[in-house]
């Protein structure tokens, strides 16, 4: 398992923002193109309770870790994609997001697995600083974080899944070249009739590592 170091960066309004990135970006240069399963954050990995910012009220969704585990060990890398206009907004800052990134990263330690990068995107089109306000290339349904993942770790999009619950998540996938599954967690169960019909629905994130899984094999 690779060990994660905290490389809490950013690029400006127009890039997105990255912290807890494997060291596996230090040393990637002339490997094989990876696979990855891009991950939106809350609705999808952890229970969605609008803009989730304290630790406290962090609250895994059933049988996450053992499935994010289960890809990690069929060869996935594990990227989270996670759009946070709260910062924006003024609800909460980035550190404080980089810290809840931290703490769901020491829990999932515990359970045999690690993400090996966290994406960001705290701007808003509307509300914000200077930093934060405006059109950047990374809030969903644009790819950006994902195009910047891609670029760090040398990953295959067209051997890689996109899992979200909403309809920006899939876009943004798509518009990477990735595979993209809704969850009917979060918001999915809203959004199920909107998603374009070549679309794979799940009830959850374990049951998309299945979906996955069961790919590989057939």
């Amino acid at each position: 398992m690779p060990r994660p170091i905290d490389l809490t960066t950013g690029r400006g309004k127009q890039r997105p923002y990255r912290s807890i990135v494997s060291a596996m970006v230090a040393d990637n240069a002339g490997k094989t193109l990876q696979r990855a399963v891009f991950l939106d954050r809350d609705g999808v990995i952890n229970v969605e309770k609008g803009y989730l910012h304290r630790i406290e009220d962090f609250e895994f969704l059933p049988g996450v870790p053992l499935a994010l585990r289960l890809l990690k060990e069929a060869g996935f890398l594990l990227v989270v994609v996670t759009n946070q206009s709260g910062v924006a907004r003024g609800y909460y800052s980035l550190e404080t997001v980089h810290e809840l990134h931290r703490h769901l990263q020491s829990e999932l330690v515990v359970a045999g697995v690690t993400i090996d990068g966290f994406y960001i995107c705290p701007h808003h089109p509307e509300h914000g600083s200077a930093d934060s306000a405006g059109e950047c290339n990374c809030r969903k349904p644009l790819p950006g974080m994902i195009e910047r993942a891609i670029s760090d770790f040398r990953i295959d999009p067209t051997r890689s899944y996109l899992i979200g619950d909403k309809l920006s998540d899939i876009e943004a996938g798509r518009a990477a070249g990735c595979r993209s599954l809704l969850v009917r967690t979060g918001y999915g169960a809203a959004v199920v009739q909107s998603v374009p019909q070549d679309v794979t629905i799940v009830d959850d994130l374990p049951a998309a590592a299945r979906f996955i899984l069961g790919e590989e094999i057939s």
